[in-house]
């Protein structure tokens, strides 16, 4: 990002050094202390500063090795079996982008991953393959190819691909980076396999519905209790929102997955939307505070990012 401040102004850090003040930062340091004003103008910018660096990945030029890891390893032996995306600049905290993470994660018919949990944030996006499935606390929920799933923060959740099903591939994307940033994470590993408390798809089955939410369940946890959101709704509700609004200049036809009891994001730490660009359409230039990866679920386009 462009400098356009100038530091010297009144309010700013603008001492001039001397060997008296050095001789005084040393004394400090041997304290394990420091003069605010030898640091204030770098951790406190006048913008922010991205350290990541634009990134774009080909799943044409990944999907074989995705595919190929199925073959070197098992589930039982990587826990999770997933091709990790990492920024150039990123490659410290294991990040994508910012304090995000994602990965391909590729599971064969008959295979499943053992349950576990975590204090991150995770969620899916499924990009091929039919019989997959989910269970998120006792929740057992089937997904197909485009569909959205979330796996809140602690709770304990595997997934797996029925036997008579084919290859899955989805991508995860977690907020790994953020949490271990705060020294928050944590990973239990579940004492067999979890019990199904629920019927299969009881979660959207019961808060799907365009409006309406169950009125003899009280939902008091801090995430969406919809943990999947279906292509076979999304994509229509895309198309028609299209056909009545011109859309955003910046962003096209732009609507967020939102948890259904407050109308807020999915997840605390970590929101997703779906986004539609009509054909010709080409947005006006923006930049956000926030990190974003894109995922393209169908259709071609391209993306300017920094003038390329």
């Amino acid at each position: 990002m462009e400098e356009k401040h100038n530091d010297d102004v009144i309010g700013r850090a603008r001492v001039k050094d001397t060997p008296e003040l050095e001789a005084y930062y040393k004394e400090l340091e041997t304290l394990g202390a420091g003069a605010l004003w030898t640091v204030a103008n770098d951790i406190e910018p006048w913008e922010p500063r991205p350290s990541s660096v634009p990134m774009l990945w080909k799943y044409d030029d990944l999907r074989e090795l995705v595919l190929k890891s199925s073959e070197l390893v098992t589930p039982e032996q990587a826990g999770r079996r997933v091709v990790y995306l990492v920024n150039d600049k990123r490659k410290d905290v294991s990040a994508a982008v910012g304090w995000l993470y994602t990965g391909i994660q590729v599971t064969r018919p008959g295979e499943s991953t053992s349950a576990h949990r975590h204090k991150a944030s995770a969620l899916r996006f499924i990009m091929e393959g039919e019989g997959g499935y989910t269970v998120v606390d006792g929740n057992k929920i089937t997904f197909e190819v485009n569909d959205f799933v979330i796996t809140p923060n602690s709770t304990w959740h595997e997934h797996g691909v029925a036997p008579d099903g084919k290859t899955c591939i989805w991508q995860d994307g977690l907020d790994i980076p953020l949490v271990n940033a705060l020294e928050a994470n944590d990973y239990a590993v579940f004492d067999g396999k979890q019990p199904l408390d629920f019927p299969v798809n009881h979660s959207p089955l019961s808060y799907s519905a365009s409006g309406l939410i169950p009125a003899d369940k009280v939902w008091d946890k801090p995430y969406s209790p919809l943990f999947k959101y279906s292509w076979k709704q999304v994509y229509p509700a895309l198309l028609e929102a299209g056909k009545v609004n011109e859309g955003n200049p910046y962003d096209g036809i732009l609507m967020h997955y939102t948890n259904p009891a407050t109308g807020g994001h999915v997840m605390q730490t970590m929101g997703a939307s779906m986004q539609l660009l009509r054909a010709g359409e080409h947005t006006k230039a923006h930049k956000h505070t926030g990190s974003f990866v894109y995922q393209c679920a169908k259709g071609k386009g391209y993306s300017v990012i920094g003038g390329k």
